[in-house]
């Protein structure tokens, strides 16, 4: 599918040559097997960042008939290596191409599009070199560092006319996409309240509870989260160091990289579990209610932020968010661990599962009360109601209704070849990700804010606004 290079005269006259000093053969994989168009028809793609999350997403493009992996990225041999003998494995051939840097892969003209599930503080940088080197672009969420790399980000996908899709796989969840279309279509009656609920992490051997940090015993208790200072030791064999960090900051390496999730709460690299987990409610929040339109906002929050002479996990835990929406309506933004009033079968038991986000309403769902009622829905299984009778609804044929999607990277594929609108695009990444910066701004400055949804700006707070953006570490910028 991708534009190859126009060959010069030399080019055919050597093809010519070389097709009379051999036989020709067209592999079954170049005509393409039963079910599988020719290579010719196939949407090209390459992955960038093989931890968990990139190779199962790569896996689903494997499933894809019309799709090719054709080469996969991460600075760590191990993960690297681990992805392409997969690719290898699924096409039984050698011939998935793999990189540490990668930008070896934005200059193949043979790639239609990229994936990225590289860490946090790579996502934009990325995604915008990618865009300008014709490729289209699925990003994992959270999408940037800040609100300035967020509007950079969709100025260039919008210059370059690329596809662009926004990793929150929800929508694709048929429940979820009713539950919100009950939503847009007033079932609820007149909206007066928000409430979004998304996972934090503890740290080990303590646990948050009302407000301190308490000693905790429980195995349980989130282990990713170091509470002593760690000290600076050599990058491990197989690890490119200085690529990992791009545009963070320089720092010893302290080895939160060999800990999976570890370097998720490291501010330089990430926001941490208010933009991790809490895009995945919050970007529900926005398919069923268009928040950006009824501003300004008025944001205030507390959150936990460990000391430096805790380690060096510094982004915000355990977050309780309050935002006013010019209307009236309030949306209440917490952490799992927050005690709120809820409805019973929403409480979080930590004794029972340490997971939260994979309970359902227990630990991550956005909630809208109205008059008529409330409906929950849940980043993973059903929907519920009160009264039930709203579960039950029916919508008419002229009901709002919301894109179907049949999987993340299905959906990709298929914009890439149709150049239709992912069912979560740029647009909505924006305004997800702002929500998740406004709120981690509100409680680093310690006090309340106002948000202009429109402009996306802040209005009347210099040092506020200053936290709209971040520097980047020489040479890389965007």
């Amino acid at each position: 599918m991708h534009d190859s290079k126009q060959p010069s005269r030399r080019d055919i006259l050597k093809a010519g040559a070389a097709a009379l000093a051999a036989p020709y053969v067209i592999t079954s994989n170049a005509l393409g097997a039963e079910g599988r168009p020719p290579a010719s028809e196939r949407v090209t793609l390459a992955y960038i960042g093989m931890g968990g999350r990139g190779r199962g997403n790569m896996q689903e493009a494997l499933s894809c008939a019309d799709a090719q992996v054709l080469a996969v990225c991460d600075v760590w041999d191990q993960r690297r290596d681990l992805a392409k003998s997969m690719v290898d494995k699924h096409y039984s051939s050698t011939d998935c191409s793999a990189y540490v840097d990668f930008r070896e892969i934005l200059a193949r003209r043979d790639v239609d599009a990229v994936s990225i599930a590289s860490p946090d503080h790579w996502h934009v940088p990325m995604a915008v070199m990618a865009a300008k080197a014709g490729k289209d672009v699925s990003v994992e969420k959270p999408l940037g560092m800040s609100v300035a790399e967020d509007q950079i980000c969709r100025d260039v996908v919008k210059r370059y006319a690329r596809v662009f899709q926004y990793g929150s796989e929800a929508r694709m969840n048929a429940a979820v996409r009713f539950g919100c279309e009950l939503i847009r279509n007033g079932r609820v009656g007149e909206l007066r309240e928000i409430r979004v609920k998304a996972p934090t992490m503890d740290r080990i051997g303590v646990r948050y509870s009302n407000g301190a940090w308490v000693p905790s015993s429980d195995p349980k208790v989130h282990r990713y989260i170091h509470g002593v200072p760690p000290q600076p030791k050599p990058a491990p064999k197989g690890l490119n160091y200085d690529l990992w960090l791009g545009p963070a900051p320089w720092r010893p390496h302290v080895g939160c990289h060999e800990l999976g999730h570890n370097w998720f709460h490291v501010y330089d690299y990430s926001l941490g579990f208010i933009a991790g987990w809490g895009a995945h409610p919050l970007d529900l929040m926005q398919w069923a209610f268009d928040t950006h339109l009824d501003g300004p906002w008025e944001v205030e929050g507390t959150g936990a932020i460990p000391t430096p002479a805790e380690g060096v996990n510094d982004a915000i835990f355990h977050w309780d968010v309050r935002i006013r929406l010019a209307s009236g309506v309030t949306i209440s933004f917490f952490a799992h661990t927050m005690a709120k009033d809820e409805p019973p079968e929403f409480a979080h038991d930590q004794s029972k599962n340490p997971y939260p986000q994979m309970l359902g309403v227990a630990g991550n769902y956005v909630q809208f009360i109205g008059s008529e009622g409330w409906i929950a829905i849940p980043y993973s299984g059903e929907y519920c109601s009160e009264p039930k009778s709203l579960c039950e609804a029916k919508l008419g044929p002229d009901a709002v209704r919301l894109p179907v999607g049949t999987g993340q990277e299905r959906n990709f594929i298929e914009c890439v070849r149709t150049r239709k609108q992912p069912v979560c695009d740029i647009d909505d990444a924006v305004r997800t990700d702002s929500l998740c910066h406004i709120s981690d701004i509100a409680i680093r400055t310690g006090r309340k804010i106002v948000w202009d949804p429109i402009k996306e700006e802040i209005i009347g707070d210099e040092e506020a606004s200053r936290r709209l953006s971040r520097a980047m570490r020489v040479p890389w910028q965007i």
